[in-house]
């Protein structure tokens, strides 16, 4: 594949293959979004014409976990019944990325770190009530883990027992997360793949 250097992923060079009976394209683009609490988002492509659906799971089996808008990206593509879907993530420069961090908060409470990255405990969290909360430890403090802050980071949600890093300050009720990362090395920074 073409070098990632200062032109980053050159435009497209279409070419076509066959895998499992499949018409596979290779497309070069640019991530216009992507959620990863509702799983899926989309790449312009440098060809033109309609945009490319990227599922989560597309991400995750190729080793990454997210995908920030502004990133370039190489896929191998097929024709779905909706439009064109990526098939495979072939490469990832998130180095033109805007970061979540980078982005306007939306309608919630943002708070300041007040603390150095601490490992924590996944309690419990509630995806469709958009929050959880996570501990460092029996006799402290639980910590207030709001949906919008995993989204900034990267995460569609939390399972109870997983350990993770957290950045906290004061919320308007006690211990907020501001910031929350992977215990561990991680596939989702924001540097390059």
């Amino acid at each position: 594949m073409d070098e990632f250097n200062n032109t980053k992923i050159k435009n497209s060079e279409i070419s076509s293959v066959e895998i499992d009976d499949i018409e596979v394209i290779r497309e070069y683009g640019t991530i216009k979004w992507f959620d990863a609490s509702k799983g899926f988002g989309f790449i312009v492509p440098d060809s033109g014409g309609a945009d490319i659906l990227l599922h989560v799971t597309c991400l995750r089996k190729d080793g990454f976990q997210t995908a920030y808008e502004g990133a370039r990206i190489a896929v191998d593509i097929a024709k779905k019944d909706r439009g064109y879907q990526a098939v495979k993530v072939v490469e990832m420069d998130e180095s033109t990325a805007v970061h979540p961090v980078q982005m306007p908060d939306r309608s919630y409470v943002a708070v300041e770190a007040k603390s150095g990255f601490e490992r924590a405990i996944v309690k419990w969290f509630n995806r469709l009530r958009g929050f959880g909360f996570v501990s460092r430890g029996e006799g402290t403090e639980d910590i207030f883990v709001h949906m919008e802050t995993l989204r900034r980071y990267g995460f569609a949600e939390l399972r109870p027992g997983q350990v993770v890093l957290v950045r906290y300050g004061d919320g308007p009720k006690g211990l907020m997360a501001a910031e929350i990362r992977p215990d561990g090395p991680t596939l989702n920074a924001p540097q390059s793949h």
